[in-house]
């Protein structure tokens, strides 16, 4: 499906023909639908039918605009989305997914929600206080990720991680680690003349040198003719999770991950972030 962005007309901001569509259905309906966890046959059809355009994370693609991030479309109603999706919009590139059924047709614009960030409202399996202890503690998340500006920088930031995210996902990212096949998320070790070893993940990297960030947060640029460089295929998030935390603590800890994401701020967002319980 295929939305089209607002465009400025004469120094003012003009709906853009869907959406003068929908302008009755978006100030007459109400917003008490269920954005709770989409389903995966909502997921599902959105990667098969949505993605193509508007992207797997729905924040555009070369057909399609950015449905995820954009105010204007997080601002429409459920009974809006749920009308573009069911019947299109004449004249644009989105065309009418009627035969979907209603009940389908519910569960992607539930997940498009979720992309959306508002399947923050799913609830958390744990103590999201318990959880942030283990992050900064047994389960040495923070050696690695920082969340709120707190932890180490090997890592990806963590601090939005689990809007888009549901707690299966959150879950299974924790304790089914793959090893990457390319060296962005795997051990890389190197050997300088002088003997001494560099263990980190190599962030540039071309035919005559190689950028390698340690588990310490430095930089360094080498030169490969003067160190020998290994990647043992081991990757940088322990795979043990599964059997280091019990399951009531990885309840814990995807609750922290998404009591984090809730405070966080996001850019252009001016909702204020929560307080921690």
């Amino acid at each position: 499906m295929a939305l089209t962005s607002k465009v400025k007309r004469n120094g003012l901001l003009a709906a853009c023909p869907w959406m003068l569509a929908v302008a009755c259905l978006h100030a007459q309906a109400n917003h008490s639908s269920d954005r709770g966890n989409a389903s995966p046959e909502g997921r599902t059809t959105f990667a098969a039918s949505c993605a193509n355009c508007h992207g797997l994370d729905g924040r555009g693609a070369e057909r399609g605009p950015d449905i995820a991030t954009r105010k204007e479309i997080q601002r429409l109603t459920d009974a809006a989305l749920l009308h573009i999706v069911g019947e299109g919009v004449p004249g644009t590139g989105m065309p009418p997914f009627r035969a979907f059924g209603k009940t389908r047709i519910e569960s992607v614009v539930a997940y498009l929600r979720i992309l959306q960030g508002k399947g923050a409202d799913a609830r958390m399996p744990g103590d999201p206080v318990e959880g942030k202890t283990l992050f900064f503690g047994k389960a040495e998340c923070s050696h690695c990720h920082v969340v709120s500006g707190a932890g180490g920088f090997i890592g990806t930031d963590l601090s939005n991680y689990a809007v888009t995210r549901s707690v299966e996902e959150i879950r299974h990212a924790i304790v089914a680690v793959s090893v990457a096949a390319n060296r962005a998320n795997t051990l890389v070790v190197v050997t300088l003349r002088d003997g001494r070893k560099l263990r980190g993940i190599a962030r540039n990297e071309d035919n005559f040198s190689l950028q390698l960030q340690t588990l310490d947060g430095a930089f360094y640029s080498l030169s490969k003719a003067e160190c020998q460089i290994e990647s043992p295929g081991q990757p940088i998030m322990p795979a043990d999770y599964g059997s280091r935390l019990t399951p009531r603590e990885l309840d814990h800890l995807v609750s922290y991950l998404m009591q984090a994401s809730r405070n966080a701020k996001l850019p252009g967002d001016a909702r204020q972030p929560e307080h921690e319980d």
